[in-house]
């Protein structure tokens, strides 16, 4: 009976590992180990056979069976070395640099003297005996566990996947090889019941070793499996050890139960029956089981580093009708050719952004009732058809009427970026496809996050664009209304005047003057939010002259502005009317900083191909913290409630934009210096001087 259970664990072995080598030949692309791969495979083959068939002779051929377990292991260590080679540097049993390929014949050599020492007794007397004989095996066996530690922990985590079940299958051979010759070296004698045994321990890790060489690309070809074989015999195989088990409870319960013991026995057995049919007939179980076997045992059904590149390529190529192009790019996914795409801002409903291919729905705009709050929570990908089919699938789902009725619409994928929903996808059935799977649905995912990311984008741009419309709305019209306070200003000082110096023929001139200067700058307001455009295009202005007029404009308030003219015509590139203003305002922060008999002094100076306009005051001056923080910020004045903070802002980025800048120098208490420098047209005066540093002081808007 012994010999017999031996014959059949070991021929089980047998033809376990005969069909690896068999599935090697059919598939003989295995590259480059496929010639010590089909070897080691064959050697565990005929090992086994030998030593099954060995158990039907008066006296098993131990020599025969130690010479073929040598083979074995010589084979599969050369094998491991090799796959070690090519995880390190490249080449075959070349590791660290050094070639191991002489101390590996050497071992192997002195292996086969230390096996064939019984034959060799005369020549070798009792040097080698049966202890070394066990500890040669115990060797091997741990220098497989050695080599299979190092084969894993140098694999990268992309290799571990397709290694992890061949250093599985290996290192639990190794292993028990390694408990079963420890035990023999022992108590010196080999335990029947583990020998017998080690077939069976062979013949159970030959389906790890199939799915490894499967995984590993390196070094095998596809071993096609199919899979409605391994859905049938993992349904097989785990029903047996749950029967198993149940049986080993039974017996359990009837050997402790005492009178009870065989009710309690049945009883058990029929409910574990019950269990197991309903679980083999639930149709979620086997749905599961098959995901889960398709997503670790078998090639995927898309190539998703294709998918992912020409995905992403579709999606950076979109121009101008982003929510449209992602209809566009993520429908040919599962073969839809049409789509409705709906987004919106935060905190907004989502409303209907594009569709493509295919007319609004209607009662569209009723909205998508608590759908997006769904997605949200679940990040489904809803299937319409398994929806009507099955709405148990999708629990607490409640879809608005319209999208009910449509029974041309077929998926609902969520858009999610950053764990917001940004929009939902809908997308019409495909004559191509009806169904999808697991695969399906984490590529729809996966890509609806990436279009999740563009949308944002798209929508994010959108309110930018809007909010600088605005922005620029609504600096123009500060800028308007800042000018318009100044014509105002003038306005008001002329009719304060005018009971007093009515009868005043200059005054009346004068009068007549500025409202026909506040008439023209009026107009030109009005041009400006016409077309939106602040100033007109730049032309060749002289810069004496305009000073002059400036400070002539300002020497009715006191202190007058005096002006120190340049020795010779300046001239610079600049609407004359902006530039004027530019001056006119400095000027009159430098008078309403001034006590009346102050000094507000204007000076013209070039310096190589610059031209600067200082403004000196001695009013009451500004303090660093504000120079630094508050003067050229809009809005902020130091005129209370009849500043808008608009006028020194918009001086400088006049200056700035003609290529100048506005510096300033002041002190409480002893006045202020704005220079106003600016690039001159034309070639600059030879005979220029320094800057003075003189430093007056004035106030700003």
């Amino acid at each position: 009976m012994t010999g017999n259970i031996g014959l059949i664990t070991y021929l089980v072995a047998a033809v376990s590992f005969a069909l690896l080598a068999l599935l090697l030949v059919l598939q003989w692309r295995v590259r480059p180990l496929g010639t010590s791969l089909f070897l080691a495979c064959t050697a565990s083959a005929l090992w086994s056979a030998i030593v099954g068939l060995g158990t039907l002779a008066d006296y098993p051929p131990v020599q025969l069976i130690q010479v073929a377990e040598l083979v074995r292991n010589i084979a599969w260590v050369y094998f491991l070395l090799q796959l070690l080679g090519l995880q390190t540097d490249g080449a075959l049993l070349t590791l660290r640099g050094r070639d191991w390929r002489p101390l590996f014949y050497c071992g192997a050599a002195l292996a086969l003297v230390v096996v064939m020492a019984p034959m060799l007794a005369p020549l070798l007397g009792s040097v080698i005996g049966y202890e070394a004989t066990l500890a040669l095996w115990l060797a091997f066996a741990l220098g497989t566990l050695l080599i299979v530690e190092q084969l894993y922990r140098n694999a990268s985590t992309a290799e571990r996947w397709s290694l992890k079940f061949l250093c599985f299958s290996l290192g639990a051979i190794a292993a028990w090889d390694f408990f079963m010759y420890s035990e023999a070296l022992l108590f010196r004698r080999l335990d029947p019941d583990l020998w017998q045994a080690r077939g069976l321990v062979n013949a159970v890790v030959t389906p790890a070793l199939g799915i490894a060489f499967a995984r590993y690309s390196s070094w095998r070809g596809k071993l096609q499996v199919s899979r409605q074989v391994v859905f049938h015999t993992v349904t097989l195989v785990g029903a047996g050890i749950y029967l198993l088990g149940m049986a080993a409870i039974g017996y359990f319960l009837k050997f402790m139960g005492g009178s009870w013991g065989a009710v309690l026995q049945l009883t058990f057995l029929v409910a574990a029956a019950t269990l197991l049919f309903s679980l083999l007939f639930s149709g979620r179980l086997r749905a599961l089981l098959r995901v889960q076997l398709s997503k670790h045992f078998f090639s995927y059904r898309y190539d998703y580093r294709e998918e992912w590149l020409k995905f992403t390529g579709a999606l950076a190529s979109l121009s101008e009708d982003v929510a449209e192009g992602i209809i566009r790019t993520m429908a040919p996914l599962v073969e839809s050719r049409a789509g409705l795409l709906w987004g919106g801002s935060e905190g907004q409903p989502l409303r209907l952004l594009a569709h493509w291919e295919m007319s609004i729905p209607e009662d569209a705009n009723e909205g998508l009732g608590n759908l997006p709050a769904w997605l949200q929570r679940t990040d489904w990908v809803v299937n319409l058809q398994e929806w009507r089919s099955a709405p148990d699938l999708y629990v607490d789902l409640q879809l608005p009427a319209w999208l009910q009725q449509d029974e041309t619409l077929w998926l609902i994928i969520p858009l999610v970026f950053r764990d917001r929903l940004e929009g939902v996808l809908m997308l019409r059935k495909s004559t191509l496809k009806d169904t999808i799977n697991w695969e399906d649905r984490d590529l729809l995912k996966t890509a609806g996050r990436q279009a999740a990311s563009h949308l944002a984008q798209h929508l994010a741009s959108q309110a930018l664009v809007e909010a600088r419309q605005f922005d620029a709305f609504n600096r123009l019209s500060a800028y308007v209304v800042h000018d318009l306070k100044n014509i105002l200003a003038q306005q008001s000082l002329i009719v304060s005047n005018a009971a007093k110096h009515r009868h005043n023929p200059a005054f009346i001139d004068d009068m007549i003057s500025t409202v026909d200067n506040s008439v023209a700058r009026m107009q030109r307001l009005m041009e400006q939010m016409r077309s939106g455009l602040r100033s007109a295009s730049a032309g060749n202005v002289e810069l004496g002259p305009l000073l002059q007029e400036v400070v002539s404009g300002r020497s009715s308030v006191r202190p007058a502005p005096s002006l120190q003219p340049p020795a010779h015509a300046v001239h610079v590139e600049a609407d004359s009317e902006r530039l004027a203003t530019v001056f006119n305002h400095l000027i009159q922060n430098a008078q309403e900083a001034t006590p009346a008999d102050g000094t507000v002094i204007v000076e013209v100076i070039t310096s190589a191909g610059q031209v600067v306009v200082a403004i000196r005051d001695s009013g009451r001056g500004m303090d660093a913290d504000f120079l630094r923080q508050r003067l050229f910020r809009p809005f902020e004045s130091t005129k209370g409630l009849t500043g808008m903070g608009i006028g020194a802002f918009e001086s400088r980025e006049y200056i700035r934009q003609l290529g100048g800048d506005i510096s300033v120098e002041s002190e409480p208490g002893v006045g202020s210096c704005f220079r106003v420098t600016l690039p001159q047209s034309g070639e600059a005066d030879p005979q220029s001087h320094p800057i003075d540093g003189a430093q007056p002081a004035t106030n700003t808007e």
